[in-house]
């Protein structure tokens, strides 16, 4: 009776290994500093085309209300449709965590990848809708299932919160207070920052050059997030 329930017990135990494996391979410094960079690259990209930010929807809600309390509605309103994208992304994302698990990030990522593609695709045609409201979804999707690196916080979309924390460790590193591990904590937040600006660099350099190539940067980009999480996966399994 003993061996049975000791059999039972271990396979939970491999799929537990397995289900983490899994998990710290998304938290990973190196699929952190690439969302990272395709997040620069995304913001460059839709600043430079639409004027808008696909990331970073405080600065959209400022905008829209500097212009509306000018009176300037029509501008005002160019900065709607960014931010009800991210929200409706924002959902979506919290609709695939409860739907399909740990399966979530994989399965965003590859929306993401089609998305690009279908934008750069449609942007020709429908240049507004293309930029804003599909960047915008995809940015809001990959801020809402890839959350952490290696148990940390951050974001992949922005930089403030990071650059927050790592300003923070590198002060109680200086002052003699900071717990071990808080300056691998605080290199990694200074770096995904880093990484951001690189995106947004060549991003912008890029989207000057050719348009119409630009967005081939951030897809790169996730293809490799996507395939160092299915090829972990694949071990995990077998």
């Amino acid at each position: 009776m003993v061996r049975p329930a000791t059999h039972g017990l271990s396979d939970m135990s491999s799929q537990d290994i397995a289900v983490n494996a899994l998990l710290r391979r998304e938290e990973t410094v190196v699929v952190a500093l690439l969302l990272a960079f395709a997040g620069g690259c995304l913001d460059a990209y839709t600043w430079i085309i639409h004027g808008v930010l696909a990331n970073a929807q405080t600065a959209n809600l400022i905008f829209l209300w500097v212009h509306g309390v000018a009176g300037d509605w029509a501008r005002a309103l160019h900065f709607v449709p960014p931010i009800m994208a991210f929200a409706a992304g924002i959902v979506i994302a919290a609709w695939l965590r409860r739907a399909v698990g740990e399966r979530a990030s994989a399965i965003s990522i590859l929306v993401e990848i089609l998305l690009l593609i279908a934008i750069g695709v449609l942007h020709n045609r429908l240049p507004e809708i293309a930029g804003t409201l599909g960047i915008s979804l995809v940015a809001a999707m990959q801020a809402a299932v890839f959350t952490k690196v290696e148990g940390a916080t951050y974001s992949t979309v922005m930089i403030t919160g990071n650059m927050r924390q790592a300003i923070e460790g590198i002060f109680a590193l200086a002052s003699g207070g900071g717990p071990p591990g808080t300056l691998r904590r605080s290199g990694i937040f200074a770096a995904v920052c880093g990484a951001f600006g690189a995106g947004a660099a060549l991003g912008a350099l890029l989207t000057k050059a050719s348009p119409d190539l630009a967005l081939a940067l951030p897809v790169v980009a996730l293809l490799i997030v996507l395939l160092r999480c299915e090829v972990v996966r694949s071990e995990a399994n077998s």
